[in-house]
C-alpha cells in the first residue's frame, strides 16, 4: 500500500523571467552608452569610460542576482523519512531525517528542522 506523499517548495517571487531581465539589461546598457556617446561627441570624452564601468557593474548586479533567482527549498515527507533539497546559486544540498524524531522550532526569527544529529533553518525565502 502506498503511504501518501506529502511535498512543498519553497522559493523566491521572481517578478521577471530570465528573457525579460536579460532585456531591460540591453536597454538600460544601450541607453547609457547613448548618453556617453553623446558627451563625447561634443568634447566631454572622459564620460564614455564611466559609462562603460556603469555598464559593466550593472551586469555584474544582474548576474548576482540572476544566479540566486531559482534559489529552492524542497521538503518531501514519504514513508517515515522527512528529505529537504536546498538549491543555493548552482549548489544543491540533500538533506534527510527520520519523520518521527524530526522537530520544526522557532527561534527568533528562524524557522529550524532538527533531526537527532543535523539541524537546519528553513524558509530563507520566506516573509
Amino acid at each position: 500500500m502506498n503511504t501518501p506523499r506529502f511535498s512543498l517548495t519553497l522559493k523566491r517571487n521572481c517578478s521577471m523571467s530570465p528573457k525579460a531581465l536579460a532585456a531591460v539589461f540591453v536597454a538600460l546598457a544601450v541607453l547609457v552608452l547613448a548618453i556617453g556617446a553623446g558627451f563625447a561627441l561634443v568634447g566631454a570624452w572622459l564620460i564614455l569610460p564611466f559609462a562603460g564601468l556603469e555598464v559593466l557593474l550593472l551586469g555584474a548586479a544582474f548576474v548576482l542576482y540572476a544566479r540566486h533567482a531559482a534559489d529552492y527549498e524542497r521538503i518531501e515527507l514519504e514513508r517515515g523519512r522527512l528529505t529537504v533539497e536546498v538549491a543555493d546559486a548552482e549548489r544543491i544540498e540533500h538533506h534527510e531525517f527520520d519523520a518521527g524524531r524530526a522537530r520544526v522550532c522557532m527561534e527568533k526569527e528562524r524557522v529550524v528542522l532538527r533531526g537527532a544529529k543535523e539541524e537546519l533553518e528553513l524558509g530563507r525565502h520566506l516573509d
